[in-house]
């Protein structure tokens, strides 16, 4: 669907992710062709729209979408309605005793095993990708993520928001790491979806480039640095050219011309929609806050190399809130004080900042984001809730932080362990 052109910041899309898993023992059900179905009134569909709102297939079949049809003006009026359709969602998987899983990873399903595409390829988007990736991995059938997508409407714009988003990007997973745990076990990483996702088409790595996009100046310049080489990696491949669209393009903030916005992929799904949308108005406010140049100016911004960035957003998929960060430039950029801190610090900072905003609604968001900084992230609170984490989890403590985290999903309530409570 087509949707308007609007200036910057004058809307918001937003997409949620969520497994589809057994009530009883949380495992993986692909049924989201069933799910989508039933809501079609019984006709097969891969997508089904409710009002303003809709939900669709995503790639695998145990996955469903959530997300608004046309940019809203408003994140506060956006959360109210995401909640409602999760509510919706579970009353209707009822019938085969399922319900949706939050967080940005199932905690032990076996992608080899487990994995099931949806069948309806029309056009053969899915058989391709198949045949091209190993998709039966962890990077491409165990991902749940929140996009957000912002717009824009002329290449000004364009270059001014591209440029905001590209600064903010390394940082996002400090706030949105949900991931921790895959395959039972204890990864290692607080943002273990964006590890897996970086590297699912390592084959070809004009398509995913570092997941920091590349500085651009302009559309055409977009369209040659990033678009064109990772048409003519995949063309081999590809003799159909099926793949052949921006959407192809991995990285983590990606323009989407055909729908006038940049839609953003390193945020992990949350425990309800009110806190992915803490996070989304926490995005908004400091990309606009960048956009206009508060802190720093836009030749500034667009200076700090590729891999500088992506060594920052390597850390915070790794290490979270607790990531250092010694890079001075890029904290002055923020208008952060110091010279170093811990990634929890610099966010301390902005969200501050976030209510001077006259883009959003801050007080909306105070809890939500209080909650995130002083317990850390989700993945942080998941960490806890299971009394710290070291290799193989026994499967009992898994399901039982899991079985809440979905209560919460449903109730659109926050997730704070009574571990983290106590300590904070």
């Amino acid at each position: 669907m087509s949707s308007p052109v609007l200036d910057a910041f004058m809307g918001y899309g937003i997409e949620i992710e969520y497994a589809i898993v057994a009530d009883a023992d949380l495992s993986c059900l692909p049924i989201a062709d069933r799910l989508l179905a039933k809501a079609a009134g019984g006709k097969k569909s891969s997508e089904v729209q409710r009002g303003m709102l809709g939900w669709s297939n995503e790639f695998v079949m145990h996955v469903v979408e959530v997300k608004n049809l046309r940019p809203s003006a408003s994140l506060s009026y956006l959360c109210g309605l995401l909640q409602n359709e999760v509510r919706a969602i579970n009353q209707m998987l009822l019938e085969w005793h399922a319900r949706l899983m939050p967080a940005a990873m199932h905690p032990w399903m076996d992608p080899s095993r487990e994995t099931q595409l949806w069948p309806d390829d029309p056009h053969g988007i899915y058989r391709t990708y198949a045949r091209i990736f190993d998709v039966k991995t962890h990077g491409w059938a165990n991902l749940q993520s929140m996009h957000v997508n912002l717009p824009f409407a002329n290449d000004e714009q364009f270059a001014r928001l591209h440029a905001a988003i590209r600064l903010l990007l390394p940082i996002i997973p400090a706030l949105a790491a949900s991931s921790p745990i895959a395959d039972g076990r204890a990864t290692g990483y607080a943002d273990y979806r964006m590890a897996a996702y970086r590297d699912n088409a390592a084959a070809f790595p004009e398509i995913a480039g570092r997941i920091v996009p590349e500085t651009v100046l302009n559309r055409l310049e977009y369209e040659e640095t990033i678009l064109a080489p990772m048409y003519r990696a995949i063309a081999p491949r590809d003799r159909d050219r099926v793949l052949q669209h921006e959407w192809l393009n991995s990285r983590g903030a990606i323009a989407r011309f055909d729908r006038h916005a940049i839609e953003i992929r390193v945020t992990d799904t949350q425990e309800c929609p009110q806190a992915d949308l803490a996070i989304a108005a926490a995005i908004a406010a400091t990309a606009h806050m960048l956009y206009e140049n508060e802190t720093a100016p836009i030749a500034v911004q667009q200076s700090f190399a590729t891999e500088r960035l992506a060594a920052l957003l390597t850390a915070c998929i790794r290490d979270a809130d607790l990531a250092p960060i010694d890079d001075a430039e890029y904290l002055a950029a923020f208008g952060y004080p110091g010279k170093h801190c811990r990634a929890r610090d610099l966010w301390r900072h902005l969200v501050r900042r976030m209510g001077q905003s006259e883009l959003i609604h801050a007080q909306s968001w105070r809890a939500q984001l209080e909650i995130m900084l002083e317990h850390g992230p989700l993945a942080r609170r998941i960490e806890k809730a299971l009394g710290g984490v070291h290799g193989e989890i026994p499967h009992e403590r898994l399901a039982a932080v899991y079985h809440r985290l979905c209560e919460c999903l449903d109730e659109g309530a926050m997730f704070v362990p009574a571990a983290a409570a106590e300590s904070g």
